[in-house]
């Protein structure tokens, strides 16, 4: 067969040119994008990523709601001038249980992907309740009725069963102890349950009364969970990889 023959048919029969390069290119398409949809061929495991606690993924949910996502991103870009004041570029295992994803690529307010341990549980009551008393000038919307409102835990246990089928390691064991976590890690009334939720979700959880009320759990105790743990998950001390903050000490 001589390949130039053949060139010279595709050539001189541009329907078939065109069908051939529409074969083609969808050929390396399916080649190139198919393993993309293989969440561990793309996203690198990081040791102390979990999934979030029912009550962190409760939070999860309000932030979503209220819309945080539009004014801050939770995604540290790996510059100088952003890891010098957000700290450790973000990952993608950070969010790879984030359905869907906070990154954004829109900033009014700061970046949250560190915020989790950076204020106390007070100052984030303070903050929600009215923003420009613990920051003049702020243009953020009071959330105060967080307070009043009662956190949804009725449906955890559908809600992370939900998140197993797509693909968020959730057991049957966390599923049927869904609510029952969230209530203890909201107040944490009993020891023998706190240390039921460690065991299933590992020893950096917070478990205390965030919202300053201990007899009621509202949705405020739930955002402020959340809040505290982005960030927190991943010790980059021991992580492999580039550390731009050491590096930029090194110099």
């Amino acid at each position: 067969m001589n390949p130039l023959k053949n060139h010279a048919f595709l050539e001189k029969h541009s329907l078939v040119l065109l069908i051939a390069i529409v074969v083609t290119v969808l050929i390396g398409g399916i080649i190139e994008i198919i393993p993309l949809f293989r969440q561990e061929t793309v996203i690198e495991k990081v040791e102390g990523v979990r999934p979030y606690t029912p009550l962190e993924l409760a939070g999860y949910n309000i932030y979503i709601r209220e819309g945080c996502y539009n004014c801050h991103s939770q995604q540290i870009r790996p510059l100088r001038d952003e890891v010098a004041r957000y700290g450790h570029y973000s990952l993608a295992a950070e969010s790879m249980y984030d359905h869907p994803f906070q990154w954004g690529s829109k900033r009014t307010g700061p970046d949250l992907a560190r915020v989790g341990a950076k204020y106390s549980d007070e100052w984030h009551v303070a903050h929600l309740v009215n923003p420009r008393s613990v920051v003049p000038g702020s243009i953020m919307p009071t959330y105060g009725f967080l307070l009043k409102n009662s956190a949804k835990l009725y449906d955890l246990e559908d809600h992370l069963k939900a998140q197993k089928t797509l693909g968020v390691p959730y057991s049957d064991e966390m599923a049927v102890w869904a609510v029952k976590d969230a209530k203890v890690q909201a107040t944490d009334l009993d020891r023998i349950d706190s240390d039921g939720i460690i065991s299933r979700y590992g020893e950096n959880v917070n478990i205390r009364d965030f919202d300053g009320n201990p007899k009621f759990i509202s949705e405020m105790d739930a955002l402020i969970a959340y809040l505290q743990v982005l960030g927190t998950m991943v010790d980059f001390e021991v992580t492999k990889g580039i550390n731009l903050d050491q590096e930029e000490s090194e110099e």
